[in-house]
């Protein structure tokens, strides 16, 4: 049984559906939530499928860093490893390719060339024409370009540079389009809990990628690394189909939401019309989009190094083969989910128990996710071949920066619901650019000396820019709803009703 809010009643609610709906004295409105009929409500139906839609868009992404291990001939490029082999159960198998860190790193890198340039577009879109064919056609999109990759590689590394970054514009929508239904599907004080279900399914699938394509890599079947993507591109072709099938734009447009969960959801952020102007220059001048944009640059630096390079790192340096390294790799990602779902839960107790305010929750959250990463990143090039203390100061870099789940990841959302898909689409344009840039800037310092020093340069690196990102979003970050974002019947509201600011919660619209 969802906690009594109060909350102003959207315009649109019938007399019969105002049954649910009891007025109290100060003139506001009381909806009691009870249990939604049926197995599941639409919106945690939409936080499943969504989960399940991002675990498959990361594992085609990441399945690239763990098979490109299995491609590429050691023996020829001179590769072997600084730390002594670490349980070495068998003599791993050399791939066909021949190439170098350098190429190596502008595969890896190529597929943000891509991600970069749809990201602004996927939002506008998603904004405008409705997200959830947005989403599901990039998906789509990956998942047969995926399916291509090992056709590509054969025929040159230039061809795979150049499908992985068509597989880069396909993906770039979906994060925008996921967004942007989330603004019309995420009542405020489900906010939190709602989007880190949804985007920890990216962790999910980072989990299961890593070892599964580890261990595909290792078979004899299909010379073993191409099953990496046929496995996933086929996944994610059946998921396509159930999300076209259940997924709705709407609560209005949803054929089976019940009344009780449809009168929640829109009494708590409205029913929108589908946004028909964008408020550029509100937009470009607005000082907690610009912390939220070099914020997330910061926190992807970092994220994107590990992603990237984990697999290599594991091998390269501390010694582990192919197949443990695909596990190894996965370990943390699978403590960042559950640290990403907890923080969710955390997150909005404390904003609904007005133990701190929206703004004070996401910085505390934001602040935790990029300095404990920095840190223990660092660290890790300190402790030589220690493999226990380097894999535990790994998975804890990773898990840390699972709190800014709860902090910059879902602050679109506060400070202007309507325009969460392109504002997602602009900050994870910007934080897009560490993903080709990280793994050149890797590859060009670790160009035949993969040393512990050449390593230690590269997570000081990704330190600095943790550090960089907290300061400004410190100093800079809000995460009050902004007056350009806002209705007219938001900004009449704020303006001619009295309104108690210390129960007014940053939608101006519910109070908890």
């Amino acid at each position: 049984m969802e906690e009594p809010i109060d909350v102003h009643v959207a315009s649109d609610v019938t007399d019969e559906d105002a049954s649910l709906i009891k007025p109290n004295a100060n003139q506001n409105s009381t909806i009691t939530v009870p249990k939604v009929p049926g197995l599941i409500s639409a919106r945690y139906t939409l936080a499943i499928l969504s989960f399940l839609g991002l675990m498959n868009i990361y594992a085609m992404r990441v399945n690239l860093s763990v098979a490109l291990v299995a491609m590429v001939n050691t023996t020829l490029t001179n590769h072997s490893s600084v730390c002594p082999t670490a349980n070495m159960s068998h003599t791993p198998k050399n791939g066909e390719f021949t190439w170098d860190e350098s190429t190596q790193g502008q595969i890896l890198g190529s597929f943000f060339y891509g991600y970069v340039f749809t990201q602004i577009p996927g939002g506008l879109l998603a904004d405008r024409y409705g997200a959830k064919l947005i989403f599901g056609l990039g998906v789509l999109c990956t998942a047969v370009l995926t399916l291509a990759t090992p056709f590509a590689a054969r025929a040159g590394y230039q061809y795979l540079i150049a499908l992985r970054v068509l597989e880069g514009v396909g993906e770039g929508v979906t994060y925008p389009a996921m967004h942007s239904l989330w603004g019309h599907w995420a009542p405020p004080l489900e906010r939190s809990r709602l989007v880190t279900i949804s985007y920890s399914g990216s962790h999910i699938g980072t989990v299961l990628a890593m070892p599964i394509s580890g261990l595909l890599s290792e078979l004899n079947f299909l010379d073993g690394w191409p099953l990496a993507f046929y496995v996933f591109g086929t996944s994610a072709l059946i998921w396509f189909v159930l999300w076209m099938l259940l997924v709705h734009d709407k609560p209005s447009k949803h054929p089976r939401i019940s009344d009780v969960e449809r009168i929640y959801i829109e009494s708590s952020i409205g029913d929108k019309d589908d946004v028909y102007y964008v408020p550029w220059w509100s937009i470009m001048t607005s000082t907690p989009v610009w912390a939220l944009v070099i914020t997330f640059f910061c926190s992807t630096w970092g994220f994107y190094t590990l992603l990237t390079n984990l697999p290599t790192y594991l091998k390269v340096v501390l010694g582990f083969d192919l197949s443990q390294s695909g596990f190894l790799a996965a370990v943390p990602y699978l403590a960042l989910w559950c640290v990403m779902i907890t923080s969710g839960h955390i997150a909005d107790f404390l904003i609904s128990h007005q133990i701190f305010s929206t703004t004070t929750t996401r910085k505390i959250f934001t602040v935790l996710g990029l300095t404990l990463p920095g840190t223990f990143l660092v660290f890790t090039s300190y402790v030589g071949c220690d493999h226990t203390i380097a894999m535990t100061l790994l998975t804890l870099s990773v898990t840390s920066s699972g709190l800014n789940g709860s902090g910059i990841s879902v602050n679109h959302l506060d400070i202007a619901p309507k325009y969460a898909g392109l504002l997602m689409g602009i900050s994870n344009m910007v934080g897009s650019i560490p993903g080709f840039l990280g793994p050149v800037v890797a590859g060009v310092l670790t160009e035949d000396q993969e040393t512990f020093q050449r390593w230690s340069v590269i997570f000081w690196i990704s330190f600095g820019t943790y550090l960089f990102g907290t300061i400004v979003y410190v100093c800079l970050g809000s995460a009050e709803k902004q007056p350009w974002a806002m209705d007219s019947q938001e900004s009449s509201a704020i303006t001619h009703q009295d309104i108690n600011p210390s129960i007014q919660n940053d939608a101006g619209i519910i109070n908890a």
